[in-house]
């Protein structure tokens, strides 16, 4: 308690005023206390303390429902929208304290509740308005309406709420949350996967817009590149809400795997409905049985890696971009072993010049991304880095550059500039401050307190 009084003395928090914060959790205050109290580095102790509640402290907004139904919205900071992938991300780490606060477990679940009601407000849309909003900046793209912030279709907005569901009822019991909009949710996501397989013509989502941006609209119509059908699922855009260039991004189908096989797990064990579960197990064996046929690359340098996209005609996109889910990111969200080779491949190209969006210059190196565009290093790259490695001195290596690239501001960024760390962009992006808290969090639960501690 010394040293915990003694750092806060030297190092004043970085966190809003006590009064201004959104939302208190005496669980993640405890888990704060824990934590600064085993780390000597102040500078660490300070960015912990002030970006693991970060996304408590400024984006939660927690209510109840004309039912009385716990109703949390979470913006994603700088945007006051929520965005199904990052609202899910972003209070992933505190699951594991719900069951030592009650206040904490009824924000979380009304954070999935809310989820549901946007997946069956529009299960295409990946981005949602507090409340409805008819001068939105996005009302002229293709099929908009007023309650969405946004309408780029993306197969990782269906996952996130899956895998953030999921988790709470390992953690917590409560079954609550699987009520009639869940099974509607669900519906609703077999629906649009399935008819993504693209087996039946395109579909009916297409999407367009008037921008500067050529990724911030869809080619051909708005229908996207053409695909051969082979049992994956087309995703119009990334997770970095660019659109593919190959429709069939690798990382989300792996990630969509996951979900349906999860999906079925609860669809069984909770409501009984065995139908609906048989529905997602098929369709979540097809999708891998695809992965395993028409996504591996047999690089000349690495190996058989995994492509970020595919088309199905043979075309393989080799890249990685650093929004999750990555290629890179797919160890840390059980997508893949850690140790599958072809994994193992995979992420020593992405953290190589040969992945055309991987950085390296004065300030760090990590991997980037077209949204943002050439020489700037997202810090979550370097996070996902660190999540899915066992080896000390990478893991090392990764933390003193996250420490070292913050813009002294303590907290993290979208990105930053490869030989600049003071060129950032979105200084409230709430999603990488807490991943950070949770990547510090693992380390310390896994013993590498001294690790921590030796960094300079």
């Amino acid at each position: 308690m010394l040293l915990t009084l003694l750092l806060t003395l030297l190092n004043p928090s970085l966190r809003p005023p006590v009064e201004e914060r959104l939302f208190h959790s005496e669980a993640v205050e405890q888990q704060i206390a824990d934590i600064v109290s085993q780390l000597t580095n102040p500078r660490l102790a300070q960015m912990f303390a002030a970006c693991y509640p970060n996304t408590l402290d400024t984006t939660v907004h927690f209510e109840e429902d004309e039912d009385g139904q716990p109703d949390t919205f979470v913006y994603t900071g700088d945007i006051h929208a929520m965005w199904l992938r990052d609202s899910g991300a972003q209070v992933y780490p505190y699951v594991q304290l719900a069951g030592q606060d009650e206040a904490l477990r009824q924000m979380l679940a009304g954070v999935i509740l809310r989820q549901w009601k946007c997946i069956n407000c529009d299960p295409y849309a990946n981005a949602f308005n507090r409340e409805p909003n008819p001068d939105g900046p996005w009302m002229r793209d293709t099929g908009m309406h007023p309650e969405l912030h946004e309408r780029k279709y993306e197969i990782d907005s269906s996952c996130y709420p899956i895998r953030l569901a999921y988790h709470y009822w390992q953690v917590t019991g409560d079954t609550s949350i699987f009520c009639e909009e869940w099974i509607e949710a669900i519906q609703n996501i077999l629906r649009v996967f399935t008819e993504q397989q693209r087996k039946d013509g395109r579909g009916s989502y297409r999407f367009l817009r008037s921008s500067n941006r050529a990724l911030d609209t869809m080619n051909n119509e708005g229908w996207g590149a053409p695909v051969r059908p082979c049992g994956l699922i087309a995703s119009a855009f990334r997770p970095s809400d660019d659109a593919t260039t190959l429709l069939f991004l690798v990382p989300s189908n792996f990630m969509a795997v996951t979900s349906l096989r999860r999906a079925a797990e609860i669809l069984t064990t909770v409501n009984h409905r065995a139908d609906l579960a048989q529905s997602c197990t098929a369709l979540a064996d097809e999708v891998h049985a695809a992965l395993m046929e028409y996504t591996i690359y047999d690089h000349p340098k690495y190996g058989p890696i995994y492509a970020y996209e595919v088309d199905g005609f043979g075309n393989h996109l080799l890249m990685d971009d650093a929004n999750v889910p990555s290629l890179l990111a797919m160890a840390y969200l059980g997508d893949v072993p850690f140790d599958d080779p072809i994994y193992q491949n995979t992420r020593r190209f992405v953290w190589s010049d040969d992945n055309p969006y991987f950085f390296r210059g004065k300030a760090g190196e990590g991997i980037g991304g077209p949204h943002i565009g050439h020489d700037y290093i997202w810090p979550m790259s370097i996070m996902m880095r660190a999540f899915t490695s066992r080896d000390d001195a990478e893991i090392k290596a990764c933390i003193r550059q996250l420490l070292q690239t913050d813009a002294g501001t303590g907290f993290m960024h979208e990105s930053f500039h490869k030989d600049d760390a003071s060129q950032f962009t979105r200084s409230w992006f709430a999603w990488a401050n807490t991943l950070f808290g949770e990547l510090i969090i693992k380390l310390v639960e896994e013993g590498k307190v001294d690790l921590l501690n030796s960094i300079d």
